[in-house]
């Protein structure tokens, strides 16, 4: 599943294509990825132009004039991939035929067409993601957006709001904790390991045991390497590729994930692979004492 970098990629992507264009049409070949009633498509898709397109932790958002929204969730293999009439060209997602080939192909499962031809294809192999119609003022009322945490790349988020977060599982790991995405939005295994090498936090370090200058350093290591992923076009963990299909490049530059057998960038000691919170988990037992 993408995290946080992979799915701002997308969203970056189709920021500069979507806005501006109206949906003349859609199709679909599979309910569960796209559940939404004739009617409610009729009236408030159908017609309607694109305004923004937004993300919130690991799922995207695109806001329409009709007061709509899609709410889009790639889930494993899930791609988008726009086709325009003048050459223009995004893909993002599973990488795949289907991001350069004919479409739509055999994973396609939604088709947008806009009124001046261009198209939007949502293709998903194993048809776990999906894009629900709904109001846009409802969109933060759903299940998943009350629980979900902050978004660490945002201005008014601090290394004290992540701190407390944190602190509410005093007797978790600190890589469960980073994790769960009630604590804090779109971190996943990748970028766990990586900002826990930056910090010289050992992943099964108890939250309660962490100090704020710990805190602070983690904070610090977090929203950088987030921020060169988004940089770098997201990691691809074997299956994401940034804007235009091209692999994104961060693991050409993780300091520690993918990297066991190696010696530690910063002291030279080999890095293994171990397991914390049931995930494969990438340390410098030198750097990262327990």
């Amino acid at each position: 599943m993408p995290e946080l970098p992979e799915v701002e990629t997308v969203r970056i992507g189709l920021s500069a294509l979507l806005p501006g264009r109206a949906i003349a049409q859609v199709e679909q070949n599979w309910d569960k990825s796209f559940p939404n009633t004739s009617a409610d498509v009729r009236q408030f898709l159908i017609g309607a132009k694109v305004a923004t397109v937004a993300r919130r932790a690991k799922v995207l958002l695109i806001e329409l004039d009709s007061k709509y929204s899609l709410v889009i969730h790639l889930k494993m293999t899930g791609q988008l991939v726009f086709r325009g009439k003048s050459g223009e060209h995004f893909g993002a997602g599973h990488p795949n035929d289907s991001l350069i080939g004919a479409l739509p192909d055999r994973s396609t499962r939604v088709t947008f067409t806009f009124t001046d031809g261009s198209q939007l294809f949502f293709n998903d192999q194993r048809k776990f993601g999906w894009i629900r119609l709904l109001p846009t003022a409802e969109v933060p009322q759903i299940d998943f957006f009350k629980k979900v945490g902050p978004e660490p790349l945002s201005t008014n988020f601090t290394w004290k709001e992540l701190g407390e977060r944190l602190r509410r599982r005093p007797n978790t790991n600190i890589k469960a904790a980073l994790l769960d995405q009630t604590v804090i939005a779109g971190v996943g295994n990748i970028y766990a390991d990586e900002s826990l090498w930056g910090a010289k936090i050992h992943p099964s370090t108890l939250v309660k045991n962490i100090t704020d200058a710990k805190i602070k350093k983690l904070y610090a290591s977090l929203t950088a390497v987030l921020k060169i992923a988004i940089e770098k076009g997201g990691s691809t963990d074997r299956n994401y590729v940034n804007v235009e299909g091209k692999r994104g490049s961060y693991l050409n530059f993780a300091s520690v994930f993918r990297r066991e057998g190696q010696p530690c960038l910063r002291c030279g000691t080999t890095i293994i692979k171990t397991k914390v919170a049931g995930r494969g988990t990438h340390i410098c037992p030198r750097c990262q004492k327990l």
